[in-house]
Formats: structure tokens, C-alpha cells, sequence
């Protein structure tokens, strides 16, 4: 069996992977305890010195890099320039703060001494996906590895080039071998890999059935797992919001990454009195973006990632659009051997409707016309998803009231678009997942939380 790498700008497949075969699999988890024996020893600052060098090296290779994950799933060329520069950030992050993260704390108690010491698990396996090639695997391999875990990757079957490239960052960065390794398997297998005595803990980002999935297998087996899932973020404008400021950002965050993007903009609830300023400024900005080959420079959005994600999200629409929501912008299929999808503005959105309940992974914004503040807030909460969120007013301290202690959403941003950083937690709730990357918070999940009482 292989796997195949198809350029879905072209439909030309980039190359073809032979799986590994169950030996080398394996081989593979068994090299990699071994590396983990050795590897939790290593010092802090010897961990971090090899961090630092993988920076160096994503620096150094950043245009190679960039133009592998255009060729394999479609990023344009400025936005994975732009993954590269986050995962070096990442990797500098970690090897700059692991240690003090990890620090013993001291617990006043009745003992001589005692504190929580954070220890190391082992093997982690990752599963990851396509849509950020390189930075969803750097979030949590930059935090795993500094903890003095080792890695296993089962990395998106369409992205083995981007997979075995981030394996080759670690080898000549002066990682140990078995300290990060890619296997070459389907999806199919990925409960075998759970299933290895040596693996101790899974991390998932993908989509909520796969979550599920690999929850139920690791939770049989009593293997701690971070999902981070599936997303459907409301974005609330409210009658004060500046609207052009907000239509702005709105496209910029439902455009990342052509659309595919667990937390990019997708329900954008409109307070009525302004809804027809805010359709007018969001229309006007999708339609100037440039859709064409990630490979230029001028491009802002490229093909989906295959051609099959292309016709779930066109049937998404056309369903909507039969289901009653008003049709403003794109919304036809292009035809050709290619994944592209045209920016697509759908309004008069209600429940019921596909793009209102389910996750749309594309470049489709969905405009839900909402009463009042409360309304907005009301909708923005009914959805089994709980990923990210954002509110758009003038007035500062209301919009931090609603994103504190209103909007059920495990990030909530007021007056910006929804992003990870490496200095804050990121992760979901409801359907949406649980755990959490990034931060203090993300680098502790993959430790052993360890009472230690010296009487």
C-alpha cells in the first residue's frame, strides 16, 4: 500500500509513499522507548540548545518548507513562509521557558519536604492533520519534547512530504534518533499505534469523529489523550462594533488557510441594525481576494486540500441555499481537476440549516441576523461546538464581559480574530475537545503530576 501526495491546485500527484509495513512500525515505537530512557535524563539546557537549533534550521528552510505545503495541500506561499516563522517562535518559546514551567513546587505541609514534581510520560503518539502541516505538529512537539518526552507522528496520509521533512528538522537539530519519528500509516491503523505497550499517551487535532474515535481506543486503555477538534466560531458584531474594522477581520480570519481552519471565523452573527453594512463591507472583501495558485505571491486563497472536502462544503452550501439562506457571493463549483472553492457569502442563515450547524471548511461565511446583544449570544452558544469565539464592539469592557463569562468557547477574543500563541492555552470544549496545547497549561499534559512527601 502507498500513500499519495496530490497537488490540489493541479490534481498532479507530488509523490507516492510506501506505508511502513507492521515490522517497522514496530521498530519504530520500540527505538523510540528506548530514545525516551535516555532522553528524560538530558538536562534542560541541552534540550533547549537542540530547540533552538531546529528554529534555526525552520528559518534556514523556510522557502523550502513553504513551497511543500503549497505543492502537497494548497497553502498559499505567504501564509507558509508565515507557519514556518510560528514554529521557529514555538521552538524558541519552549527552549526558553520549559524548565521553569517544570520547576518542583514546594508545598508547605507537615513533612521535612514536600513538593509536586513534573515527570515525563514516555512515547507520545500524534495525530495530526493537514490543514497546518507544520505548526500543528511544532505546538505540541516543541512543549512534548522539552518535558523530556519522545514522539511518534501519524501525520495526514496527503501530507508524508511535510511529515518526514519535520522529522529530518529534529534529526539535524541534534535530536537523539527515536526522539521524533514519523510513521507512515493510514488512518485505518491508527488504533494499532494506540494499541503499542510503549505508547502512553495520545494527542489528536482533527476532526470530531476522529476525536471520538481515538478517545474511545485510548480511553479502553487507559492512555491519556488532548483532543483538539472540530470548530464552528461565531463571531458577534454588535450595533456599536466599527463595522468596516470588523468586516476586515472577519475576512482575514474566515480566509486563513483558504478557509481550513479549525478556528477560523464561520458564523458571523449580526445584530439587525447593521446587518446590511456589515453584508455590504464583508461582500466587498471577499470579493477582492485573489484565488489562484498558492505558488504566487499575489494569492490570497488557493484550493482546498481535495477534491473531495470541496464537495462536502459544496453541498453544504447548496443545501443551505435550498433550505431557504439568501446566496450574496460565489457559491458555484468550478469545474476542472483542481480543489478550488470561490470566496462564498451566505445570509439569512437560520437553525436548521447546514452551514448554521455544521462546520464549514472552506471559504464560506455564514451571516445569521440576530436581534440584540442577547440574541447573538444566545445563538453563538448553540452549537455542539465550543473551539473559539470573538465579539466586535466599541465599548471595550462589554465585549470582555460577554468573552469572560458569556460565549461557551475555550478561546474568546474581542476585537480580533482568533489565533494561537505559544504564551497562551489553546484547546476546546463540548465537541470541540479537551486538554489543552500551548502555554504552561499545554507543556503539563503530558506529564506525570508527582506528589513526592519526604517525612
Amino acid at each position: 500500500m502507498s500513500l499519495q501526495s496530490i497537488n490540489p491546485a493541479t490534481g498532479a500527484m507530488v509523490q507516492s509513499y510506501p506505508e511502513h509495513a507492521p515490522a517497522e512500525v514496530q521498530r519504530i515505537v520500540d527505538r523510540a522507548h528506548h530514545a525516551f530512557l535516555a532522553w528524560r535524563q538530558i538536562p534542560y539546557e541541552v534540550r533547549a540548545a537542540k530547540m533552538r537549533a531546529a528554529a534555526a534550521i525552520l528559518r534556514k528552510q523556510q522557502e523550502t518548507y513553504a513551497r511543500l505545503m503549497a505543492q502537497e495541500m494548497g497553502k498559499p506561499l505567504t501564509q507558509g513562509r508565515s507557519e514556518i516563522e510560528k514554529c521557529a517562535l514555538g521552538c524558541e518559546y519552549y527552549a526558553e521557558h520549559a524548565a521553569r514551567y517544570l520547576a518542583p513546587e514546594l508545598i508547605a505541609t507537615d513533612a521535612a519536604k514536600s513538593y509536586v514534581a513534573f515527570e515525563p510520560l514516555g512515547v507520545v503518539l500524534a495525530v495530526m492533520p493537514w490543514n497546518f502541516p507544520f505548526w500543528q505538529v511544532f505546538r505540541f512537539a516543541a512543549p512534548a519534547l522539552m518535558a523530556g518526552n519522545v514522539v511518534v507522528l501519524k501525520h495526514a496520509s496527503n501530507v508524508c512530504g511535510c511529515s518526514l521533512a519535520i522529522e529530518s528538522v529534529f534529526r539535524n537539530a541534534g535530536f537523539p534518533d527515536g526522539t521524533f519519528r514519523s510513521v507512515l500509516v493510514g488512518s485505518e491503523r491508527v488504533a494499532q499505534l494506540i494499541e503499542q505497550p510503549f505508547v502512553k499517551a495520545v494527542t489528536l487535532t482533527g476532526s470530531t469523529p476522529a476525536g471520538r474515535a481515538v478517545a474511545s481506543k485510548a480511553g479502553s486503555l487507559l492512555k491519556k489523550t488532548v483532543l483538539e477538534l472540530g470548530g464552528s466560531d461565531p463571531y458577534l458584531i454588535l450595533e456599536d462594533a466599527d463595522l468596516e474594522a470588523a468586516a476586515t477581520t472577519c475576512v482575514a480570519s474566515r480566509l486563513v488557510n483558504s478557509g481550513q481552519s479549525c478556528i477560523a471565523a464561520k458564523r458571523f452573527l449580526v445584530v439587525e441594525s447593521v446587518r446590511k453594512r456589515f453584508e455590504m463591507f464583508l461582500t466587498q472583501y471577499m470579493q477582492r481576494q485573489r484565488v489562484g495558485d498558492p505558488l504566487d505571491e499575489s494569492v490570497t486563497v488557493g484550493p482546498l486540500a481535495r477534491r473531495d472536502l470541496r464537495e462536502v462544503l459544496h453541498e453544504q452550501v447548496t443545501q443551505s441555499i435550498r433550505q431557504g439562506a439568501r446566496l450574496l457571493l460565489g457559491g458555484v463549483l468550478p469545474e476542472g481537476l483542481s480543489a478550488y472553492y470561490p470566496p462564498t457569502v451566505l445570509t439569512d442563515v437560520k437553525p436548521g440549516m447546514a452551514v448554521y450547524h455544521e462546520e464549514t471548511f472552506g471559504p464560506v461565511a455564514a451571516i445569521i441576523p440576530v436581534a440584540k446583544e442577547a440574541d447573538a449570544i444566545r445563538v453563538a452558544n448553540d452549537t455542539v461546538f465550543g473551539l473559539g469565539a470573538a465579539v466586535f464592539t466599541k465599548d471595550r469592557q462589554r465585549g470582555e464581559q460577554i468573552a469572560a463569562h458569556h460565549v461557551e468557547a475555550g478561546s474568546c477574543f474581542v476585537n480580533a480574530l482568533v489565533r494561537s500563541d505559544p504564551r497562551l492555552p489553546f484547546g476546546g470544549i463540548k465537541d470541540s475537545g479537551y486538554g489543552r496545547e500551548l502555554s504552561g497549561f499545554g507543556i503539563r499534559e503530558f506529564v506525570n503530576i508527582k506528589t513526592v512527601y519526604v517525612a
